[in-house]
């Protein structure tokens, strides 16, 4: 099975001390977003763990534990975007991102390292013709340390409504230009530009429409085929291997006006004053008489090949 840990959070970049006592104490808890009183416990061990998927904005509280983190296979998600405090006002400058990304990708492996340029928006600040120009500027910077970057085009969910009022869709006339002109520069880096959820109207110019996240990418990183249980996707033109997410919402502290996990930023300041290092759950602990299920964990490894290129 897959463990995601950035689907709801940034758990490497706030909670990397927490998860590290979770893979020491071999196990963690989980609330269900939708129902806070369901408490899930899923085993974090190699032998039903076959790939831990990380996403994250900031990967340097994590680069001290990979040596710790070898037995696990991984893969790797890093956000860089063009956009400044305004818009992201806790994420670090991207050119120490840049360079944290590299030492990342050299000690896992350029396989288990992705780049994510996304969302995309279009302002009067964010113009598309400054979004090519640094995304080829970030290219030249990152060429070597990845072979993907997953781009997507910002989706008006009412998160990102509340959070961030003055933002608008992205034109296909605007999205055509943007994945034609960023699957050039692709090209000249060795970069495939894949895209996430966009559907395939980039495909005719040269941009990946399959997945970012899918078993092809878990294979490769994992170094073995996986046979994946059938299940139904997360939302529409979405074909990734989402896996089970141990993370929290209303959890991330970087804030972003676009973010989609943060409802309230009031309830993110209360969460984090919440969160104990030590505890099996991210957010505060468990209470009087809550009951605590087993999840159903197994390896979907395919024990029949243990090398991968086949």
């Amino acid at each position: 099975m897959i463990i995601n840990t950035g689907m709801r959070t940034d758990i490497p970049a706030f909670y990397s001390q927490w998860f590290m006592n979770r893979i020491r104490a071999g196990f963690v808890l989980v609330r269900n977003p939708y129902d806070p009183t369901q408490v899930t416990r899923y085993e974090l061990s190699p032998d039903v763990v076959d790939c831990i998927a990380f996403c994250t904005k900031n990967p340097e509280p994590m680069l001290k534990y990979l040596d710790e983190l070898k037995k696990f296979h991984q893969y790797w998600f890093v956000t860089i975007t063009p956009y400044g405090k305004d818009v992201e006002p806790n994420v670090p400058p991207k050119e120490k991102v840049m360079q944290d990304f590299i030492a990342l990708s050299e000690a896992v492996g350029i396989d288990c390292a992705s780049w994510r340029y996304d969302p995309i928006f279009i302002d009067n600040t964010y113009t598309m013709e400054r979004h090519i120009a640094i995304f080829e500027q970030m290219c030249k910077t990152l060429s070597g340390a990845t072979k993907v970057c997953v781009i997507s085009f910002i989706d008006l969910y009412e998160k990102v409504k509340r959070n961030f009022p003055q933002a608008r869709e992205v034109s296909q006339s605007e999205r055509i230009k943007i994945g034609k002109k960023f699957a050039e520069i692709g090209r000249r880096y060795g970069i495939t530009i894949k895209a996430c959820a966009e559907g395939t109207e980039l495909a005719p110019y040269g941009v990946d429409c399959c997945g970012c996240m899918t078993k092809e990418t878990f294979e490769a990183a994992i170094g073995s085929r996986i046979i994946v249980p059938k299940r139904k996707p997360q939302r529409e033109q979405c074909s990734c291997i989402l896996g089970t997410d141990i993370g929290a919402y209303d959890t991330c502290g970087h804030l972003c006006r676009y973010c989609y996990a943060n409802y309230d930023h009031e309830n993110v300041r209360r969460n984090m004053l919440r969160h104990d290092p030590y505890s099996p759950l991210l957010v505060g602990h468990l209470k009087d008489g809550e009951i605590i299920h087993q999840a159903k964990q197994q390896s979907w490894l395919d024990r029949q090949l243990t090398m991968y290129g086949f």
